[in-house]
């Protein structure tokens, strides 16, 4: 059977993983730096989300690893079946977290000018965030669409 680009066990699939974990954990991170976050649900939301992103693509990263290492294939039906649903429900939480959240940047900026009025707020952090949560699931997007089509390929 032809290797898929992203699909389990693979380099490209190691490197889908990483940059996933990589692009939350720095999404985390400049939320939490970010003073006030806290106050407003969706970026709590959000943190949430990339958190449960993050520890969901480190996990299939090390499976990667171990992968790579042992020359063990991972397209067996079952596990591909897990790799689907779980890539799935995390794209459509990180996508949720990242579209609600750019909801509150655009109302804090544009239709209340709230970030004009008060300039200590942090916007600029906020909106980064929600940059990096965009590219995190464009990384999970893809290896959900790569694992359907494995799946529907077995």
């Amino acid at each position: 059977m032809k290797d898929v680009v992203g699909s389990p066990g693979t380099w490209s699939s190691l490197i889908l993983r990483f940059g996933q974990c990589a692009f939350a954990g720095a999404s985390i991170g400049v939320m939490a730096s970010a003073l006030g976050f806290s106050s407003y649900t969706a970026f709590c939301y959000l943190i949430a989300s990339m958190g449960l992103q993050a520890l969901w693509s480190f996990g299939l990263a090390c499976l990667d690893v171990y992968s790579l290492k042992t020359k063990r294939d991972l397209h067996n039906p079952v596990l591909v079946s897990l790799f689907v649903v779980g890539d799935w429900v995390t794209a459509v939480l990180s996508f949720a977290a990242a579209c609600s959240s750019a909801g509150v940047i655009v109302l804090f900026e544009r239709d209340v000018h709230f970030c004009r009025m008060y300039p200590q707020f942090p916007c600029s952090r906020y909106e980064l965030s929600i940059v990096l949560a965009f590219i995190t699931w464009s990384f999970i997007g893809t290896s959900s669409l790569v694992m359907f089509s494995l799946l529907a390929s077995l």
